[in-house]
């Protein structure tokens, strides 16, 4: 697989709005805020009421369009804000020495990229787009001067930051102590559980990432990955249409995943 380069990166810039028209990729200003975005219960204002969620609105955010196998940041840069995803799936990679690309996570509506910056300043990892998507760009600087006449607001990124290191725990744990239908298991049944959250079928969805980057996730060969499919499709859990999953038998599924890791 070949590692994106710096010259597809989707620039954020804040520019005057009398001049916004002139550049074609400039940021589109925002018509939804946070206090009435559909993806409030998910994303950054979660948990936040009143005068806080008033304060978000203040903040000056910047919407932008991403392309499918455009980079928001790539491993390396300077880090300057979080990106909350509005639509879209986003991929999360880290570049091995041997030249391999490893995937460390998947994102999509309502979840938020760019955490990773925080430890040293740069981004630890790269942001590509899986399928056209849209961010909101949030300067990290003016989130953390909100944060400190907040005390929600500061406990609201602490969880945020406390949910990036779980999710970390999570990928060690699927990559150390689970088998190959494990592994898998776990993985659909967490895109079920992320897609629910979002109003769409827990049953029935269509997966952005390939099977390759979702071998590379989950530490699983091509190979395994399309032969664990094929498994569940013969135990009547699941259909796969290439990219498109239905989990014929949820509980099934569930019943089987945890039976395993008892």
């Amino acid at each position: 697989m070949q590692t994106a380069t710096h010259a597809s990166v989707a620039p954020i810039r804040f520019v005057p709005r009398a001049t916004a028209a002139a550049i074609d990729d400039a940021p589109t200003p925002l018509k939804t805020q946070c206090s009435t975005c559909h993806l409030k219960d998910l994303c950054l204002p979660c948990g936040l009421t009143g005068t806080d969620v008033e304060r978000l609105d203040g903040l000056k955010f910047a919407r932008r369009r991403v392309k499918e196998g455009q980079a928001i940041y790539h491993e390396g840069d300077k880090f300057q804000f979080i990106y909350a995803v509005r639509s879209g799936t986003f991929k999360s990679t880290l570049n091995l020495r041997d030249g391999r690309e490893q995937v460390t996570g998947f994102q999509m509506a309502g979840e938020l990229l760019g955490l990773d910056g925080l430890a040293s300043g740069k981004h630890a990892s790269t942001a590509t787009a899986l399928e056209d998507a849209e961010i909101c760009a949030i300067p990290y600087a003016h989130l953390s001067e909100l944060a400190s006449t907040s005390t929600d607001l500061q406990h609201v990124i602490s969880r945020l930051m406390s949910r990036e290191i779980v999710r970390e725990h999570s990928l060690m744990m699927l990559l150390g102590s689970m088998n190959a239908e494990e592994r898998l298991a776990a993985f659909l049944l967490n895109i079920s559980q992320r897609m629910k959250a979002r109003g769409y079928s827990a049953s029935e969805f269509h997966l952005r990432m390939s099977r390759a980057e979702i071998g590379s996730y989950l530490g699983m060969k091509l190979e395994t990955v399309s032969r664990t499919f094929s498994a569940f499709a013969h135990q009547g859990l699941l259909e796969v249409d290439k990219k498109h999953v239905r989990i014929t038998d949820l509980p099934g599924l569930q019943q089987a995943f945890e039976l395993r890791v008892q």
